[in-house]
């Protein structure tokens, strides 16, 4: 209570701190880098993730691009080589012509290379910068090069990739906001009963966010799904907070005419039960900290820490705002949409036997589409991107006019003999899918020495310690087909150099295939664990977490298995993360109608009555955070060019409503069914009845 006194005391003040924190906030934002490779997540003990080190420490060569020219003389080409060689950071730009300055004729050059590398009126360069694929300075050196080569060249890479990304997600992250904002606000018009407190929400829960987001600086960089998802997730979920205040407060003003005791009391009520509810969200997001892929710590730590300054923001900020406001929000208010839920909660009660027969059956299908979206997820980065991209456009052509759609790289041991890498080279051409391998070797050949090269020749492609070679593939990156040539190529290596690295971004995103297929179920495992210890604490009970989960894991099976019978495919790391908010951020609804059920069951109300009861009150919250959570994430989802961010929003916002649904229908008969173990295994409930029965015995007997 001496909190929530202080709280109402010291409101301005509580408000000034606020708004002078924002502005620190706003340096923290922009000084938070913004990652945009995916493939930065991997665990660093991987040998691809060594293998792309060594490769920048000992050749200087970090990120690898293609670049098609199309319609243009080979003179003009070799004049726009020199060009991008001299574009920062570019290390290495290799065509055909990049032994022309050695006294070596033309036509001693393996006509198979010339013809590789030469299409009608195309022909091919590799590019290697001296710095790493996501840098600033790359993505800075790409931007360079799209202007120098103009509409008649097309540059492929990841690289190119993450710089189209990012252009994309600057353009639209605003809009994401805004959207999210205005249909979030729509949604409390229309459920709420003020026509000015939507605003005032927004303006709490967007402080939060501002110091969310800046207090990121201390991380030193988020990913940009982190970015494009923490303020639109922080809007939906602790939108439920500021909600519960706001119902509390207005309770509390029934009671008393002063109406700073009545924040008080509705800020100390709001802390017990946000307090508890919070715990679960906080506890699905940190579960993402368990991935081996990274990129879930990144996301459940911002998320997690979002969800805190949340509930602090409401039992500060929010009350502040309030009562600064108090006047104008009485002479805005008006009827709730929501009214009186007491019939519909009989007709679900009287016919439940109805509704767990859906339950069941809804349980097998559900099951198998999660199972099999789970198998048909896409792991090719790419394919996030709108197809009018420019990177799409490169990565098009390169496969259509060179059949080339992955290329890996080999770091060999430099002691190699030329015998022994022309061996091993000619059988990783025989591997299905592989076009060639390119080395020193196969660009000289066997008739010329390599002692007589000078060394800005075998610089290229030759270190101290390493040999580079790159070998192109037909197959694309992220395939079943390269997974497979990926493992062949693999063996072959090992047996002629076990030093070996075989490197890239297919190699390198098998590996993201192989963890995050682990991940999936140990992030899983956790949350639910974490979750069903939280609820057995909170509600004092053994057997209602198994429930309360069953219902909404239920969901999740629901929500994830639509997308295999609508024939959609996800991007992979939207099952990982969705199963584990959506059970972290929709677990609450459950826990509010079984608590109030709880409540009148120790009270001495029947199994019915007290289940009516319990879904009579709980429907209006329900439907207000349930809705909240779908307009704040749906919006995005039907917006955005980025199908990552689109299928992880309409995953949220079909969650929001799936669980929304199973909460309402399914867990109130689940309730009545199980009543009985319920309340033997339960803390208190077992023990209240009993005396209540006896109690009520004992009057009928006097009487």
């Amino acid at each position: 209570m001496r909190f929530s006194k202080a709280v109402v005391k010291h409101r301005v003040l509580i408000l000034i701190v606020a708004v002078i924190l924002l502005i620190p906030s706003i340096f923290g934002i922009l000084g938070t880098r913004i990652n945009y490779d995916m493939l930065d997540y991997l665990p660093k003990d991987m040998e691809t993730v060594i293998g792309q080190d060594q490769l920048l420490k000992d050749f200087g060569k970090g990120a690898f691009s293609f670049i098609i020219v199309e319609g243009m003389p080979a003179k003009d080409v070799a004049a726009l080589k020199e060009k991008i060689q001299q574009v920062e950071h570019v290390e290495t730009v290799l065509w055909y012509d990049s032994l022309a300055d050695i006294s070596v004729p033309m036509e001693l050059l393996p006509e198979k290379l010339y013809q590789e590398f030469n299409r009608d009126n195309a022909t091919l360069m590799a590019v290697f910068f001296d710095t790493s694929t996501s840098s600033d300075v790359t993505m800075d050196a790409i931007r360079q090069i799209r202007q120098i080569t103009g509409k008649q060249c097309f540059v492929s890479g990841m690289s190119a990739m993450v710089t189209d990304l990012k252009e994309l997600c600057e353009q639209e992250e605003p809009i994401y906001v805004g959207i999210a904002v205005l249909l979030a606000c729509a949604a409390m018009l229309l459920f709420l009963d003020s026509w000015l407190i939507p605003f005032v929400f927004l303006a709490s829960i967007g402080m939060m966010i501002l110091l969310n987001l800046g207090t990121n600086y201390f991380l030193g960089e988020i990913s940009y799904i982190t970015k494009a998802l923490s303020a639109v997730l922080q809007l939906a979920v602790t939108m439920d907070y500021s909600i519960f205040l706001w119902h509390s407060y207005n309770e509390q003003r029934q009671h008393t005419d002063d109406r700073e005791k009545a924040m008080a009391c509705a800020i100390r009520e709001t802390l017990t039960s946000v307090v508890g509810s919070s715990i679960t969200t906080v506890a699905g997001f940190l579960a993402l900290c368990f991935m081996t892929f990274t990129m879930g710590r990144d996301l459940g730590i911002v998320m997690a820490k979002g969800v805190v300054l949340g509930v602090i923001g409401c039992v500060t900020v929010l009350p502040a705002l309030i009562l600064v406001f108090d006047k104008p929000l009485e002479k805005t208010k008006h009827r709730s949409l929501i009214q009186n839920m007491n019939g519909f909660a009989k007709k679900i009660v009287r016919i439940f036997p109805v509704f767990l027969m859906i339950f069941v059956l809804l349980i097998p299908p559900a099951w198998y589409g999660y199972s099999k979206t789970n198998d048909e997820v896409y792991y090719d980065l790419g394919l996030c991107l709108p197809d009018d991209m420019e990177y799409v456009i490169a990565n098009s052509k390169l496969s259509e006019e060179f059949d080339i759609a992955s290329t890996h790289m080999l770091l060999v041991d430099a002691k190699l003999s030329p015998k022994t890498i022309r061996a091993m080279s000619k059988e990783m051409e025989q591997v299905d899918g592989v076009k060639y391998v390119l080395g020193l070797e196969s660009v000289i050949g066997s008739r010329v020495p390599e002692e007589i090269l000078p060394e800005s020749v075998t610089g290229i492609l030759k270190s101290d310690k390493w040999e580079l070679l790159l070998i192109n593939s037909e197959y694309k990156v992220a395939s079943d087909e390269v997974g497979t040539q990926i493992n062949a190529l693999h063996k072959i290596l090992k047996k002629y150099d076990q030093s070996g690295m075989l490197i890239g971004e297919a190699p390198c995103m098998k590996d993201m295939i192989d963890t995050t297929s682990h991940d999936f179920q140990v992030v899983n495992a956790i949350s639910i664990l974490a979750i069903f210890l939280i609820i057995a604490l909170v509600e004092q009970s053994i057997s209602l977490p198994f429930i309360l989960i069953s219902v909404i894991e239920t969901a999740i099976f629901i929500n994830l298995g639509l997308p295999h019978y609508l024939g959609q495919s996800l991007p992979f790391i939207a099952p990982i993360c969705i199963s584990t908010i959506q059970l972290g951020a929709t677990v609450d609804y459950a826990i509010l109608m079984t608590t109030r059920y709880k409540t009148e069951r120790m009270h001495g109300k029947e199994k019915k009555e007290a289940v009516q009861i319990a879904l009579a009150t709980s429907i209006p919250s329900i439907l207000v955070s349930g809705t909240g959570l779908f307009a704040a994430t749906f919006g995005v989802a039907v917006y955005s060019d980025i199908d990552m961010i689109a299928s992880m929003c309409m995953l949220m916002a079909r969650g929001a409503i799936v669980s929304m649904l199973a909460v309402i229908l399914i867990l109130p008969p689940l309730l009545l069914l199980c009543d009985k173990v319920i309340c033997a295994t339960t803390l208190g409930m077992h023990i209240n009845r009993g005396e209540k029965r006896f109690d009520h015995k004992r009057e009928v007997i006097v009487k």
